[in-house]
């Protein structure tokens, strides 16, 4: 079954900002957009909280702050404004007294921390008793008590001594307190206060690597809870294993949270849900599902759902195992006292998430990746046909329900960035207003749906961005997606309207392999990259052309993340491109096993590299087949990208500069896999138009 809503190939964007635009987007423009996220309604229903990032060009970082903003819409008020200092994650208290948030204001350890905000006035109060990082946390109903996500501090000299030491006989997983002895060591004083010496990393974990974190150690994200009373903090479960994802039962007495607890959580993907009594001393939490694959992922974020009578929880099951990110995700409901789970959605090939009960307890609404857009829909809760709930070509997220029935979401569409919106019945009224102001001084390009067929005759659909006001054929750059397991939608996409702003038409497809389309259609690629994806690339160029919205004789393409892989394969398929941008990509598979994070994908999909030498060979043939490529190439990567790290960067180039073919290699130091520095973001637009005006144009 597939959720029928509107999907028609209409023009997503009309004119409507462009009477008062004064100026194409451009990479200056990178600085100037806000990003709004994280909505929490107060338990009154008249205010509504959330943050906005925003650019400070003299730090050359992103600063969120917290706002809040009036149910009717008439007033919105900044909430915190310490100058290149971040707070993220706001709730208010059930009581409706306070707002936390997190932040690191000032702490010498660079830990993030819980701060409590009354609502009557004053500043802010760091909540103490609370070591390491907070990571999340959530509210009691009574307001007295706060359960905690933190990570575990980093250890002192001592402690690294004895896992060093412990290296030769590694504890058991599932002691208390214990687990794998690798370690991020930090620097200690040697010599001076102010003369740091380095230690060794030592590495006993199958995943030791992880982009942002860097190498891992035993350290874990943990429950705490909280009292805000006595101010004291105790560990709610114990055992090595990560957790998140906390929701509290509505009476109080229980959590439901995910954790990864087995044999070895490194070595698959298997995480469960489980329920905590929080008066017991000592808790043993209750395993309450038993599915082999990711029962509520902590990586996808979407929170389980207590019923309003608290007989049953909703969460999110991944697909099949073996298919890994490949497979679809469903909604579960199992009873909170344990039992059988059962699929809600499991007649719907879409990926689902974030479910909520309706007030009654008898269906759940939840947030679905349909075909370009993400859309709100609703099932009853035995199971049964989805419903499609707010449709339209358009981009869903963060929704929260408060009291009085009220829905706050996140809408974005292809003509303005995300804000946070009312849901009054199908209808949509705007809270929020981040980026009202600069979408008045800019020109936002029309964005169109397209549907084609690849060379086997395949259906594939995508995006066309056009320069606003063109006619006829332009020069045109390919844009291919991140992921693969993942979609272009209908958000506002600031790198398409900056290419189109330029004078590119965009083509942006969402060929196999991606999400959105269902599950056979998403696995088409599995332990075949490179293969009918390229197709259906190039058959969206194809298509371009044909309808005259593209110039043959001047084509580029570009594409980060898996985006640069396929960019790879495209350019060693077909010659037809004049030149190309390729972003913390591989092109050999080989390099990557063992380098990067991925070591439980490549085995589950490729096989052993020892194993099955061939499966990495075919996928790995942009770099075994360089000779393919003539296509003027640009490398671009983080020099800490251990998602793709930066070696699989230097291997391509060093591979066309060796056979003459002009390229670069752009390192950007201190950057992980999704840059965040705001000059190089900037630097990085500006460097893709350089080259494709040289070259393209």
């Amino acid at each position: 079954m597939i959720l029928k809503l509107s999907t028609t190939a209409a023009l997503l964007l009309t004119g409507a900002h462009l009477a008062a635009a004064t100026h194409a987007i451009t990479p200056d423009d990178i600085a100037r957009v806000q990003d709004v996220a994280s909505p929490d309604i107060a338990p009154a229903g008249d205010w509504v909280a959330y943050t906005v990032r925003a650019t400070d060009p003299a730090a050359d970082k992103s600063i969120t702050h917290v706002w809040m903003t009036r149910w009717d819409g008439k007033r919105s008020v900044q909430l915190t404004s310490r100058p290149r200092e971040s707070e993220t994650t706001p709730h208010f208290s059930p009581d409706g007294n306070s707002l936390a948030f997190i932040s690191g204001r000032g702490d010498a350890h660079d830990d993030d921390q819980l701060w409590l905000l009354d609502r009557a006035g004053g500043e802010a109060r760091r909540l103490p008793g609370i070591k390491g990082s907070v990571a999340d946390f959530a509210w009691s109903p009574d307001a007295r008590s706060i359960v905690l996500v933190v990570a575990d501090p980093q250890p002192d000299e001592k402690a690294n001594a004895a896992a060093s030491a412990a290296t030769a006989a590694p504890a058991q997983p599932g002691s208390a307190d214990t687990g794998p002895t690798a370690t991020t060591i930090p620097t200690a004083a040697a010599g001076s206060d102010t003369e740091k010496k380095p230690h060794p990393i030592v590495i006993d974990r199958f995943h030791f690597k992880q982009d942002i974190d860097g190498y891992l150690g035993k350290q874990r994200n943990r429950l705490w809870l909280y009292d805000v009373a006595t101010a004291t903090a105790r560990r709610l479960t114990t055992g090595d294993f990560d957790e998140g994802l906390p929701a509290w039962s509505p009476d109080g007495t229980s959590i439901a949270f995910t954790s990864t607890r087995g044999p070895d959580p490194d070595r698959g993907y298997d995480s469960n849900l489980y329920r905590i009594d929080v008066a017991a001393k000592p808790a043993e939490p209750v395993r309450l599902t038993t599915y082999e694959g990711a029962d509520n992922s902590i990586e996808l974020g979407s929170y389980p759902a207590w019923s309003p009578d608290g007989r049953s929880i909703a969460y999110v099951q991944s697909g099949p195992v073996a298919l890994i990110a490949y497979g679809t995700r469903h909604l579960a409901v199992i009873p909170a006292s344990g039992g059988a789970a059962r699929l809600v959605t499991a007649g719907l090939d879409r990926n689902v998430r974030d479910p909520m009960w309706s007030a009654d307890g008898r269906s759940l609404s939840f947030l679905v990746e349909d075909d370009g857009a993400v859309r709100m829909a609703s099932v009853v809760a035995s199971g049964g046909a989805v419903r499609p709930r707010i449709g339209g070509f358009r981009v869903f997220n963060s929704p929260v329900a408060g009291p009085k029935g009220r829905l706050a979401v996140i809408m974005a569409s292809p003509a303005a960035p995300g804000e946070i919106f009312a849901v009054e019945g199908t209808g949509l009224r705007q809270l929020s207003h981040a980026n009202d102001a600069w979408l008045k001084t800019v020109t936002v390009n029309p964005v169109t749906a397209t549907s084609f067929r690849s060379a086997d005759g395949t259906e594939v659909h995508g995006f066309i961005t056009r320069p606003a006001g063109a006619s006829g054929p332009t020069a045109a750059i390919l844009f291919n997606h991140g992921g693969p397991q993942a979609q272009f939608d209908a958000d506002f996409d600031l790198q398409w309207q900056l290419l189109a702003g330029h004078g590119y038409t965009v083509i942006s497809s969402n060929p196999r392999g991606s999400t959105g389309r269902g599950q056979d259609y998403g696995k088409a690629i599995y332990a075949a990259w490179g293969s009918v994806d390229v197709a259906d690339a190039l058959a969206a160029v194809d298509d371009a052309v044909a309808r005259k919205l593209a110039d043959p004789a001047h084509l580029g393409v570009v594409g980060w993340s898996y985006g640069g892989m396929l960019t790879n394969y495209v350019i060693a398929s077909d010659t037809r491109f004049k030149a190309a941008v390729s972003g913390a990509s591989i092109g050999n598979a080989l390099a990557g096993y063992g380098t990067d994070q991925y070591t439980n994908d490549y085995e589950t999909e490729l096989g052993t590299p020892w194993q099955h030498p061939e499966a990495y060979i075919k996928v790995s043939y942009p770099f075994y087949h360089n000779d393919r490529i003539v296509t003027p190439t640009l490398f671009m990567v983080g020099d800490k990208d251990f998602n793709v790290p930066l070696q699989n960067s230097e291997q391509m180039y060093q591979a066309l500069r060796s056979r003459n073919v002009p390229t670069q290699l752009v390192i950007y130091p201190g950057e992980f896999h999704g840059m965040k520095r705001p000059s190089f973001l900037t630097d990085r637009a500006q460097r893709w138009l350089a080259w494709f005006d040289a070259r393209v144009k």
